[in-house]
């Protein structure tokens, strides 16, 4: 054993200098294309009507921001939508040459900007309520020269401008105009208008102009009605459950649904409020947008030890509580936050730019405004909670089966049913013990994300060292001769008091770090709603797992006792990769190994293939040994291999 602990040591000591190969991607492109197809789908009114041009200058401008939308995203980085947003873009591009209907053609704008900022996130909200006092003196110093101090466009700065500047006390324009599209053209500016970037801005103080500008087309009275209403219908209150969900809101959107004079009220009231929507501290992913803000800022500084501690946190204590139910929901959504949330420690080790490490940050908030969405209350539902427990007990109790399943079926091959309470009183203890945790965590404690990753981690080296062992040695068994005469003349020596231990160990560990995983999975999930499927997708896993154990039992009693064991050295062996690579992904989430991501190698969990140098690194030293140790055990006698 101490060789292959030695070699998974250097590995680890030969991954922490290994440079980092993950490259940034972009959203910029996709920010772009969206704030010109915001402004197609507000403005395209005011230069076509009835097949007609209105306004020849405001159509030329359209025509050149549809060309523009169309090639942004043909530029954007490869993504498997990518295509259908060109295909779209080109058909938007089309329907404005033909002068189409402001209706089709405002659909078509809003449904393509949406998909790209589904498929290229753009943060749609600020972390924290922005400081609309913040926001109001901004105004005043940088943009009432022109907008006007009241957002008509009659500032004195406003005389001779062409275009002339937006008014932002325009009723109409403002029913189409969200936050988010207003945020979008203070970070960007304008082409072709005396509106020029504010990005020199920070983010915060960017989203507070955004919100204070977006008050101007409605009244004080109007908010206070909205606010009335929004205390009186909790259906308004679910509706609009976060900031995200106010800043990318229309007017005419909500009006669609409540009417106009109540969609004007609640818009008026929440964009003087928008902290009415914020959730309290520690609810859902507020502590990780939190603890990523932190991150930024000491990264900022210099501290990169810090940065690095807090990027941490934000994993481990701000995410992965909602791992759970977000995976039942929206599992593609929780692989690409993960791989964002490596990605961002990746850089922050390698000491990347800073503005490397806040456009991570802010495709991170990105990712959590659509995490949030799916997390709201009113997406929790039975189906849901049963897809959950149902593939979380499988998935991580799959693994253990196998194992147990694999000493049991050895021993009764063997005839040694007598060791056989070893291993049943190892996954036993298991349960019990993962029993006592539950209470321990509901009652007593908080189990940190930290110590749930190490639990697992080292849980799952120790497994799988042991099972490199096991499977070497059963690889050996495989190829010799004269096996009654061996069972009973050797085995029984080399089952002695000391092995039989070892085997309700095995037996101890593999099945608890799954229950350990599970019942932290499971809380998670009865804490999101759904109890009644949770139950039954637990008990559905229980019997399909009883199921498989029967049915794998059965079959190995038929097998020969050489081909038996042929077939269990094989599973060993691809049971002890995969738990390597889970084992060294849980320590690098638990900020125990360094990270250096390898993009051209895909995730996939069930494997234990995590896309790092660590990971890969260590999975190819433990095929190594093992093609070292069947060779060397291939063809050997009874007597051989035992010598071994």
């Amino acid at each position: 054993m101490q060789p292959l602990f030695r070699l998974l040591a250097l590995l680890f000591a030969l991954g922490l200098t290994t440079p980092a190969l993950a490259q940034l991607p972009t959203a910029s492109e996709a920010q772009v294309a969206w704030r010109l197809l915001d402004y197609v789908s507000v403005d395209y009114a005011g230069a076509v009507a009835n097949g007609q041009v209105t306004n020849p200058a405001e159509y030329g401008e359209m025509v050149e921001f549809g060309s523009q939308i169309r090639t942004r995203l043909d530029a954007l980085p490869p993504h498997p939508a990518k295509a259908g947003l060109v295909r779209d873009a080109v058909a938007l591009q089309a329907a404005i040459r033909d002068k189409a209907d402001p209706q089709v053609v405002g659909d078509q704008a809003r449904t393509l900007a949406g998909a790209a900022l589904t498929a290229y996130p753009s943060p749609l909200a600020p972390s924290f309520p922005p400081d609309l006092t913040k926001g109001a003196t901004l105004y005043a110093e940088q943009c009432a020269v022109c907008h006007g101090a009241t957002g008509r466009a009659d500032g004195a700065g406003a005389e001779g401008l062409d275009p002339p500047p937006i008014a932002f006390a325009d009723v109409e324009r403002a029913r189409q105009r969200s936050v988010f599209g207003l945020y979008q053209v203070i970070d960007q500016g304008l082409d072709g208008t005396a509106m020029a970037s504010f990005a020199h801005l920070p983010a915060e103080d960017r989203w507070a102009l955004a919100f204070y500008v977006s008050r101007f087309a409605f009244t004080d009275a109007e908010a206070a009605e909205g606010e009335r209403l929004w205390k009186a219908d909790p259906a308004l209150r679910v509706a609009y459950p976060d900031l995200a969900a106010v800043a990318t809101a229309t007017p005419a959107d909500l009006a669609s649904r409540i009417g106009e004079t109540k969609a004007r009220a609640v818009t008026a009231y929440l964009r003087r409020h928008p902290e009415a929507t914020a959730r309290p501290e520690g609810a859902t992913l507020t502590l990780a947008r939190t603890r990523l803000a932190e991150s930024e800022a000491a990264y900022h500084r210099g501290d990169r030890k810090a940065a690095t501690d807090l990027a941490l946190s934000a994993y481990l204590d701000g995410f992965e509580p909602v791992e759970p139910a977000l995976g039942a929901r929206d599992g593609a959504l929780l692989r690409r936050i993960e791989t964002a949330m490596t990605a961002l420690r990746a850089s922050i080790s390698k000491g990347a730019p800073a503005e490397e490490v806040a456009e991570r940050v802010a495709r991170l908030n990105a990712l959590f405004d659509t995490a949030e969405r799916a997390l709201a209350p009113q997406e929790a539902n039975n189906l849901a909670s049963f897809l959950g427990a149902l593939t979380i007990l499988l998935r991580e109790g799959l693994e253990a089966l196998l194992i147990v399943v694999a000493m049991i079926a050895f021993l009764r091959k063997a005839e040694r049913p007598e060791v056989l309470r070893y291993v049943h009183g190892g996954w036993v203890a298991a349960l019990v013990a993962g029993g006592a945790t539950w209470a321990a965590a509901t009652f007593f404690i908080s189990i940190s994300g930290a110590s749930r990753e190490l639990t697992e981690g080292f849980g799952s080296l120790l497994a799988a060292v042991v099972l490199v062992s096991v499977g070497i040695w059963m690889h050996g068994k495989s190829h010799a001769d004269a096996w009654q005469t061996y069972i009973r003349d050797k085995l029984s020596k080399a089952l002695s008091g000391r092995s039989a231990w070892l085997l309700f160990l095995l037996a101890f560990v593999v099945v608890y770090r799954e229950v350990f995983e599970t019942i932290l999975f499971y809380a998670a999930i009865w804490s999101q709603g759904g109890h009644l499927g949770m139950l039954a997708g637990a008990l559905t896993a229980v019997v399909i797992l009883a199921v498989a154990a029967w049915a794998l039992l059965t079959y190995s009693k038929r097998l020969p006792i050489g081909r038996f064991f042929s077939l269990s050295s094989i599973l060993m062996a691809v049971l002890s990769i995969v738990l390597v690579g889970k084992g060294v992904a849980a320590l690098q989430e638990a900020g125990w190994i360094d990270v250096h991501p390898v993009s051209w190698v895909p995730r996939v969990e069930i494997l234990g293939l995590y896309p790092t140098l660590e990971g890969l690194g260590v999975q190819l030293v433990t095929i190594a040994i093992l093609a070292i140790g069947f060779v060397r055990t291939s063809g050997a006698g009874p007597d051989a291999a035992v010598a071994r």
